[in-house]
This record gives structure tokens, sequence and C-alpha cells, in this order.
């Protein structure tokens, strides 16, 4: 038995449904789940097929990115959660995919529009991409500076990671995270929902408008404001 059995237990969990919901192929993504009270978090392994993951694969590393339990190498994305950790209190787990709509949103560099109320049901914001990355970053310490990049757009924009749960990497990808392993899954899956809808709106009407302001804050309010009416 390890201290560490159920965190890693909850991480593998979270990990299998990326590809039950079909966010990724492959070897692709990972998710991570926070144990704040341990400074640890656990994480997949990288390139270990989903099919071969066991609960007893996940690697369990602090936020200096140090393994502290595992025989495996982490996800090579492991600085880039660590240094969310870090920055956002309020986070408890984190997700990447390479999922395909999400992807080719920040392929093409562009934030993905709220043009419909599904997407105001989850934020109010369109849901923002990066700039690309410098050079002198991609050159230094990768996955370190993805983190670095995402802190500083928010900070840039004045977003809350407590509100706005998700950003794509312009020509990288989609990261999403939570409150709980499952509510960052769950925003992964929205966020390629979200795309895909995007996607096919802008296929039939290219001038589509941008949703209105006041059924924006209707259908955000509805379910996450102070007066929330939405569900049981």
């Amino acid at each position: 038995m390890s201290k560490y059995d159920d965190l890693k237990k909850r991480c593998y969990e979270a990990n299998m449904q990326l590809p039950e919901l079909q966010l990724i192929v492959y070897t692709f993504g990972n998710v991570s789940v926070v144990d704040r009270a341990q400074n640890v978090f656990a994480i997949k392994p990288s390139g270990v097929p989903y099919a071969q993951l066991s609960p007893t694969d996940i690697v369990i590393v602090d936020f200096e990115n140090q393994i502290i339990e595992g025989s495996l190498r982490p996800s090579s994305d492991t600085k880039t959660h660590a240094y969310l950790y870090k920055s956002w209190q309020g986070i408890e787990s984190i997700c990447h995919t390479h999922s395909t709509f999400a992807v080719a949103w920040s392929q093409a560099q562009r934030d993905i529009p709220i043009l419909g109320t599904t997407h105001a049901d989850h934020l109010i914001t369109d849901v923002p991409c990066t700039e690309p990355m410098k050079d002198e970053d991609i050159k230094g310490d990768y996955e370190h500076m993805t983190g670095k990049q995402i802190v500083e757009y928010f900070e840039r924009h004045d977003l809350s990671p407590t509100e706005t749960e998700m950003i794509l990497i312009a020509n990288h990808g989609p990261f999403t995270w939570g409150a709980s392993h499952e509510k960052a899954v769950y925003n992964s899956k929205i966020l390629e929902e979200l795309a895909h809808m995007a996607y096919l709106t802008e296929q039939i009407n290219p001038e589509a408008k941008r949703l209105k302001d006041s059924l924006i804050q209707k259908h955000y309010e509805r379910k996450h404001g102070k007066d929330a009416y939405y569900g049981q």
C-alpha cells in the first residue's frame, strides 16, 4: 500500500475517460490530479498506451517536477501542469488533449467565438487562444514556458481561471482544468464540442454573429449565478 494509492486511482480513472470520450488517439494527452495537502500531483506516464495503463503506472511528482513515486517517466507536459498548480490554488486537476476540432482552432490561432447558448452555459467569453510562443521560449524550458504563457495570458486579459477553465495554445492544442478531475475532463469534452459547433456554424454562415450579451448572461447565470436554477 502507498499513501498515494487513492490519488493514483483517481488520476488513472480520469485518464481512461479520454479514449472513452474520443478526445485522444494513441498515447496523446494526459490528466493530472493534485493533492494540495501533500504538495504533489499524480500524472500519466509518458508514452504509455491507454490500453496498457494501470493505476500502478501513474507517477507522483512534486511541484518542482521531482519524481516522488513511480518507476516510469511522467508525461512530457508535467512542467506545464506544475506551473499551473503553483500559480492557481483553486484548481485540482488539469487535462490536456489533442482533440481534433480544438486543435484545428489552435492551429488557426483563433479564439473560439461564443456563438450560441451551449457555449454560454459554460463560460461568458470566447474560448481564448494564446499568441504563438516566442522562439527563445521554444528553445528554452519549453513545457515550463507553456505554463507561464497560459498564466500570463490570463493576467494580461484579466481572466479568472475559476470562471474560464480552458484555453488553446496556439499551434498546439487545448488545456482545461477544474475543481475536480471529473470537471477537468468534462471541460475537455465540452471544449471539443464547442470547437466543433463553432466550426460547423462558420461553414454554414461565415458571417455568423456573436451571441447577444443578454443571452450570454442569462444562460451563464442560470447555471452559475447566485440565483442559479438549472438542475436539481
